[in-house]
C-alpha cells in the first residue's frame, strides 16, 4: 500500500511531469514512436494483405511469414539492432543506437522492431476480412459490370473495414505497451521511468510509470474501438436510417464485432 501511495505522490508532483526527461516528454515520445511504427507497418502490410485477400492467392504464405514475428521476441530483435554496426547510407541511424531527433536514442532501431511486431495482426486481420466478404456480394459486383479494382474498392473494402480496424486496434495497443522495452537499451519512452525507478529502488516512481502506461493503453483502446464502431457498415446504415441492412453486410459486421 505504501508503494501505491508513493506512486500517487510521484504522479501528483508537477516536477515529475515537466522539464527534460519528464513524464510528459517521455509520454509524447512514446506516443510518437508507437504511432510511427504502426503507420509504417500499415503502409507495408495492409496493401499486400488486402490485395492478396482480393485475389484469393498467397494469403497462407503471407500470414505465416508475418507470424514469424510472433515467435521472435521484440526485445531480442531490438537487442540485435542496437548491437549492429550502423549502415553508412542511414547516416549512422540504423542499426545501432544513433540519436534520431524526437525519437531519441536508438530511435530507428526501436521503430523497426515495433513495426515488425505490429505486422502479424495487421496482415492476418486484413487478409481474413477480405476473404470473409460473402461470395454473393462479389457476384453482384461483377454482375453490375465492376472491374476488379472497383469491386475491391466499392464492395469488398467497405465491408472488410471493421475487421481490418480490429487488427489495427490490436496492433496499436500491443505496440504501445511493448514500446516500454526500449528503455532497456536506453531508448525512448516511459519505460525509462519504470526502469530508473526500480534500478534506484524508488518503487513508487517505477509503479507510477507503469500506471501511466496502463492508463494510456486504455485510452488508446477506447479510441480505436470508437473508430472501429464508426467504420462498421451496419451501424453506419442504422445512423443514416437506411432501414434493414442486407444479410451479407450483417454477417461481416458481426465477424468484426466478435473479433473486437
Amino acid at each position: 500500500m505504501g508503494v501505491l501511495l508513493d506512486a500517487l505522490d510521484y504522479l501528483r508532483d508537477a516536477d515529475s511531469w515537466t522539464g527534460r526527461g519528464g513524464m510528459l516528454e517521455l509520454l509524447v515520445q512514446q506516443l510518437l514512436v508507437t504511432l510511427t511504427a504502426l503507420l509504417a507497418a500499415m503502409v507495408v502490410g495492409l496493401p499486400v494483405a488486402l490485395w492478396l485477400g482480393h485475389l484469393g492467392r498467397g494469403g497462407f504464405l503471407a500470414i505465416n511469414i508475418s507470424n514469424v514475428g510472433r515467435a521472435v521476441p521484440t526485445f531480442a530483435l531490438l537487442a540485435i539492432f542496437v548491437a549492429g554496426d550502423p549502415w553508412g547510407w542511414t547516416g549512422g541511424a540504423f542499426p545501432g543506437t544513433g540519436d534520431v531527433g524526437p525519437y531519441g536514442r536508438a530511435g530507428i532501431s526501436t521503430l523497426v522492431a515495433l513495426a515488425l511486431f505490429a505486422l502479424p495482426p495487421l496482415i492476418t486481420n486484413a487478409y481474413v476480412a477480405i476473404r470473409e466478404v460473402p461470395p454473393d456480394v462479389r457476384e453482384s459486383a461483377r454482375g453490375m459490370g465492376m472491374s476488379g479494382w472497383q469491386q475491391f474498392r466499392r464492395a469488398e473494402l467497405p465491408l472488410a473495414l471493421p475487421l481490418v480496424m480490429s487488427g489495427v486496434r490490436l496492433a496499436l495497443v500491443q505496440v504501445w505497451a511493448t514500446a516500454t522495452i526500449a528503455a532497456l537499451v536506453a531508448g525512448p519512452g516511459l519505460g525509462r521511468v519504470i526502469t530508473d525507478g526500480f534500478f534506484r529502488t524508488d518503487y513508487g516512481k517505477g509503479i507510477a510509470g507503469a500506471i501511466v502506461v496502463a492508463a494510456v493503453a486504455l485510452v488508446l483502446e477506447l479510441c480505436a474501438a470508437a473508430v472501429q464502431r464508426f467504420l462498421d457498415p451496419v451501424r453506419r446504415a442504422a445512423r443514416r436510417g437506411e432501414g434493414e441492412v442486407s444479410p451479407e453486410v450483417s454477417t461481416l459486421g458481426q465477424a468484426g464485432h466478435e473479433d473486437g
